[in-house]
């Protein structure tokens, strides 16, 4: 996985300690009600599309911004779903990772570019948009929750987000 030079700079003054950072990540739905789910470089599993905030850039802007870094769609940020803490992360190098993700419902904003999604970078092996009786079965368990945060949202959004109470 690319890690951005602002993770990097910090990594050179605290090592491999725990670092907590913002990330966010997208239930991008097309009009058919599938899911647009990329399949990951380092451990394979699928998941929806996410990534790390940059320093001072706004969540939604950051999401559109991954996911079209990663698969090659638009998107229009609709919604925000769901608030959620991973559990600490260990790479192979051992740098150890939290995250604190902002999860957001998302569409496509041209039906053309979504059926041609596409691998668009180093951190996927395959992108593909998946029925929701269809899910791959390597999918991860944090992806599996934000699907399942993010349709609870839209079938009563006035419940509002989902996080913990």
């Amino acid at each position: 996985m690319t890690v951005p030079p602002f993770i990097s700079a910090l990594r050179a003054h605290i090592g491999t300690d725990m670092l907590w950072l913002p990330g966010v990540s997208g239930v991008v739905l097309d009009e058919a009600g599938r899911i647009l789910l990329a399949q990951r470089a380092d451990d394979a599993l699928w998941t929806v599309v996410s990534g790390v905030l940059e320093p001072g850039e706004e969540p939604a802007v950051g999401l559109a911004r991954e996911v079209l870094e990663e698969t090659g769609v638009t998107v229009h940020v609709e919604a925000f779903s769901a608030l959620s803490v991973t559990g600490p992360v260990v790479y192979p190098n051992g740098d150890q990772t939290q995250y604190v993700d902002l999860c957001f419902v998302c569409r496509p904003l041209d039906a053309a570019e979504a059926s041609a999604a596409h691998v668009a970078d180093d951190e996927s092996l395959a992108v593909g948009w998946f029925g929701l009786d269809d899910l791959p079965k390597a999918l991860s368990p944090t992806s599996r929750d934000r699907i399942t945060w993010t349709l609870a949202f839209l079938s009563d959004p006035a419940a509002g987000p989902r996080f913990a109470r």
